[in-house]
């Protein structure tokens, strides 16, 4: 497989509480630990919550160990979770040449629930991403994860849309050795199978 396009990578998982993205993040770590890569992560939480902001940090390296805090403005690979999560993270992180990769499911803050606020339209969303990056993947993991029978799903198929864009050295049979050590057997091929739909979902688009 190729090596890491840049040393070292910076990966931002972003989204809220109760999606999964710690989790997520760190099967990601694992994968590319296994590959012999140096993995550094750094966790940030908005409210404690479910529904607070949450952000993980891999910073992925051939060589040595870095600061878990990505510099601002220099993420390379975006994963979110939820749209305007991608949003938010951008105005920090992104440059004209982070690839993102978004869960098109929102999930509303309880402002706008209450109706205190609006949520933008999924088409703002992406316009204001592809104004920062021409490099944006929209994906409904969401309803994809449902299908498969549980939502939480969609962060195990978001880390398969990443394999098959081929922005990272790893793949199935990374995530097959991993994913043992986060799930128990009979969860097993139901994770499988959603990362392969992750993968066929962006190699089909």
């Amino acid at each position: 497989m190729k090596n890491i396009p840049k040393d070292p990578l910076n990966i931002i998982m972003a989204g809220v509480g109760g999606q999964g993205n710690v989790m997520a993040s760190r099967v990601l770590a694992n994968m590319l630990s296994l590959k012999g890569y140096k993995v550094t992560i750094g966790e940030t939480f908005g409210m404690s919550q479910r529904g607070g902001s949450v952000m993980s940090h891999l910073r992925v390296s051939e060589t040595s160990a870095w600061s878990p805090q990505i510099p601002k403005g220099r993420a390379d690979i975006l994963i979110a979770l939820e749209p305007i999560e991608a949003v938010r993270v951008m105005r920090s992180y992104g440059n004209s040449g982070v690839k993102v990769l978004v869960n098109t499911r929102a999930i509303h803050p309880v402002g706008v629930i209450a109706g205190d606020s609006e949520y933008p339209s999924l088409e703002k969303i992406e316009a204001a991403l592809k104004d920062l990056t021409p490099h944006v993947w929209m994906l409904d993991a969401t309803e994809e994860a449902t299908k498969l029978g549980n939502p939480i799903l969609s962060n195990i198929i978001m880390i398969g849309a990443v394999s098959g864009l081929n922005l990272l050295p790893v793949g199935m049979p990374e995530f097959k050795s991993v994913i043992r050590d986060f799930f128990p057997e009979k969860l097993l091929e139901v994770n499988r199978r959603a990362f392969e739909i992750g993968k066929e979902k962006v190699t089909s688009a």
